[in-house]
């Protein structure tokens, strides 16, 4: 006998598509106002350390338009064709935002090392040509500031992703400015070939983050431990034992449980409130969270409480 999948806990399940695509929307238009500027300095001055900062910039573009179009069949809501909901398809997303970012670092090591080995005209830049990256610098903080903020306010994943990416631009930019004040002050020629590679880690590095938030979701790894799920049902009045327990999802987003649970009940009805205050309880804990139960008579006996290797 299998119990109701989900609690009423579970019915109330917020869209928040609309919110996440008019903060991509307005971000997109930033973050191409941002790479338009970082553009135009890098070609004027020359500056290989900011044309590969350009390059980033037009990753955070885009990621925006990824992102649009990932959260377009995200739909929380379960349907016929999607009964899990359609949550990772915006893990897929935020994937794809963690390949951009490959390809960023691969760019300006690429960038660096031809530098190092070729010849190439000095760089030259002007106080105004500075003011204008400090402009730019602004507009990435308060983009990365207000894409992660509202990530965390309606709990999307994708927001959260692009704004790690965007606060990587921002150290991005801040060291690539650094060294081009070094250019401007000091004629340290050299500083824009040496700031490349630390800006290709920092690249991968954030990339690397985005791959590993990310991959548990589509590999359906394990949620929640299963000796956390047995002490919650094992403080149920009528349990006698739980089972085969096994979780996937993420916990905060969304995360399905199933076990077996042996129940001391002699009928239907006494079996199916115990399995509903189970469920209860674990919505409670790790809600938005989806239960299955299959109810087994006293008499069962099991000591295996998940799936890892039996001998």
């Amino acid at each position: 006998m299998a119990t109701k999948p989900q609690t009423q806990v579970d019915l109330v399940i917020l869209d928040n598509r609309s919110t996440v695509r008019k903060v991509l929307v307005i971000t997109l238009f930033l973050n191409l106002f941002v790479m338009g500027l970082k553009a135009v300095v890098g070609f004027s001055t020359g500056s290989l350390s900011l044309l590969a900062d350009a390059l980033h910039s037009l990753t955070d573009s885009a990621n925006n338009i990824l992102g649009l179009i990932a959260s377009r069949f995200s739909s929380p809501l379960p349907d016929r064709d999607h009964p899990y909901g359609h949550q990772k398809f915006e893990a897929v997303g935020a994937l794809g935002i963690s390949a951009f970012l490959g390809i960023a670092c691969f760019e300006i090591i690429q960038g660096a090392i031809e530098r190092l080995i070729g010849t190439s005209k000095p760089i030259q830049i002007s106080a105004n040509e500075l003011w204008l990256l400090l402009l730019v610098l602004g507009v990435n903080i308060f983009v990365a500031f207000y894409e992660r903020g509202e990530g965390k306010r309606v709990n999307s994943p994708i927001l959260i992703a692009d704004a790690q990416h965007t606060m990587s631009d921002v150290w991005v930019t801040i060291s690539v400015l650094a060294g081009l004040i070094g250019i401007w002050a000091f004629s340290w020629q050299w500083l824009d070939v040496a700031l490349a590679f630390p800006v290709a880690i920092l690249v991968f590095t954030s990339g690397w983050s985005v791959l590993r938030q990310n991959l548990p979701w589509l590999v359906d790894e394990m949620a929640i431990a299963p000796e956390a799920i047995y002490e919650v049902a094992m403080q149920v009045p009528g349990v006698l034992n739980c089972h085969d327990i096994a979780s996937r999802g993420v916990v905060g987003r969304q995360s399905f449980i199933e076990m077996h649970l042996i129940v001391d009940a002699q009928d239907v009805e006494t079996a199916h409130h115990i399995t509903e205050e189970v469920e209860t309880r674990l919505a409670e804990k790790y809600s938005p969270v989806r239960v299955m139960i299959h109810v087994e008579p006293p008499a069962y006996q099991s000591d295996h409480i998940s799936y890892e290797a039996r001998s």
